[in-house]
């Protein structure tokens, strides 16, 4: 287990990390920081939650990748390498002409953190972070004392990472490759003993040419989990499947999250007792475990909770018990945040920029609200979205909301006529931030819901939508 000594064992007094700002590279930050490593990083995309995060924890972060940074790196520490630098950056050209030690963020997680620990991955398309944020919950809350590491906030403990005092720890496992010098993707440098597979879908058209890359990294995966381990995979993918088809040398476990009317069904399945997914019954094998009675939404919602309860219960907590921790589970920053009331009109952030993530978002949010308004505001941010790759299933994923308004950066590679035209009337297209707020607060009314889907900062648009509704 990891301890806060055996990083620096490692050789590692300091290191600076190279976009300390994303959630993975953030994370890191938080568990050397707590190891006792002098820690500071440098990156240009600087905003909440993750910047308040880590300068809450004490870590200085500098504005911009520059060689000077450096400074000193040539007489001991380790740079770490975030997947967003790239050959002929000043600064990666400093590391290599210099000499310093350096490293990808995934290989020192896995030699400083993971190497002696029980990992629990969470991996898949979708509900990565919702699902490892339950896991890592129902673990605390069963007296495990997990460390972790999150691509987001849990409300429950407030930050992203940390090492825990336990042999357990829970990663959310992304396919996202791991740095300029290693194409692989990241999740192949944890060495799961408990994997659990959401779903899987093509996504990140910026590195994986189609889905069957996509599938062979999970395969590459699949073949590092131990005999003695476990697998617990959706049982409604049909490409999840179609990796376990590939090889699986480890026991499986399968959810669904489709109403369960056979009480004969094997592995875990739900069966909802309201039709938004906020109570339902847990079954394993047509055998009531318990009622999970909560505040999240949607169908999506309790797939992620199947995941978690059959992933946890292989570490030892019993399903009863993680039913019980999911019925205080406070969900995460940016997973259907409510950031805010005025008016009664409510604004939400949520991470969505998939076309499934974003149907899902929306049909769980319908079953609450009812025939109340919902007013989708997108920004197509994601690379996948900026390339165009699912621009032909987003005006579907978007059909559920009353009135869809799409902000179009600059950069942005295809036209948006098509998916004007077939949303008809209910969608709008914006260029300017600002305008954008003004005409969603003239055509809000008491009672609807703003919901705002992005994955980065948005030009803080959520506190610009309050303050004009406060003002009106």
């Amino acid at each position: 287990m990891m301890n806060k000594n055996n990083a620096c064992q490692h050789g590692q007094s300091k290191i600076h990390i190279l976009g300390i700002c994303g959630t993975f590279m953030g994370g890191v930050a938080l568990l050397a920081k707590e190891a006792g490593i002098d820690v500071s990083g440098s990156d240009v995309n600087v905003y909440p939650p993750m910047s308040t995060l880590l300068a809450s924890q004490g870590i200085d972060v500098q504005q911009g990748f520059l060689p000077e940074h450096l400074n000193g790196f040539d007489e001991g520490g380790q740079v770490i390498v975030g997947n967003v630098m790239t050959r002929g950056m000043g600064v990666v050209e400093h590391v290599l002409n210099q000499n310093l030690l350096y490293n990808s963020g995934p290989q020192w997680l896995y030699e400083n953190i993971l190497k002696d620990r029980w990992v629990l991955a969470v991996s898949g398309t979708h509900g990565k972070t919702t699902t490892a944020s339950m896991l890592a919950w129902v673990l605390e809350y069963g007296g495990l004392r997990p460390g972790f590491l999150i691509g987001g906030v849990p409300e429950n403990f407030g930050i992203s990472a940390r090492l825990g005092d336990s042999p357990f720890f829970v990663v959310e496992a992304d396919e996202y490759d791991t740095a300029f010098f290693d194409k692989r993707s990241k999740f192949v440098h944890y060495h799961p003993r408990t994997l659990a597979i959401n779903n899987l879908e093509f996504d990140h058209a910026d590195i994986f040419p189609d889905l069957d890359a996509i599938k062979t990294q999970f395969h590459h995966l699949m073949r590092m989990v131990p005999s003695e381990g476990l697998v617990v995979i959706n049982g409604e993918e049909s490409n999840v499947q179609d990796v376990i088809d590939r090889g699986c040398w480890t026991p499986i476990e399968s959810f669904s999250s489709e109403d369960s009317k056979n009480q004969n069904s094997v592995g875990w399945t739900a069966k909802y007792l309201k039709v938004d997914g906020s109570k339902f019954e847990v079954l394993l094998d047509g055998e009531v475990q318990g009622i999970v009675s909560w505040d999240l939404l949607g169908k999506h919602n309790v797939s992620n909770a199947l995941a978690a309860i059959a992933t946890a219960r292989h570490a030892g907590v019993p399903a009863k018990h993680a039913i019980d921790a999911l019925a205080e589970f406070k969900g995460i920053k940016r997973r259907m945040e409510l950031r805010g009331e005025v008016n009664n009109i409510r604004v939400y952030d949520d991470f969505a920029h998939h076309p499934t993530a974003i149907e899902t978002t929306l049909k769980g949010l319908r079953a609450s609200v009812k025939e109340n308004k919902i007013i989708a505001i997108l920004e197509p941010r994601s690379n996948t979205m900026r390339l165009g790759t699912h621009k032909e299933a987003l005006a579907a994923s978007l059909q559920t909301a009353d009135q869809v308004m799409i902000f179009q950066p600059k950069d942005l590679g295809w036209n948006m006529d098509n998916v004007l035209n077939t949303l008809g009337d209910k969608a709008s297209l914006h260029n300017d931030i600002d305008e954008l707020v003004s005409v969603a607060v003239q055509n809000a009314n008491s009672g609807d819901h703003l919901l705002v889907m992005s994955n980065g900062g948005f030009g803080g648009i959520h506190e610009k939508l309050l303050f004009a509704i406060e003002r009106t």
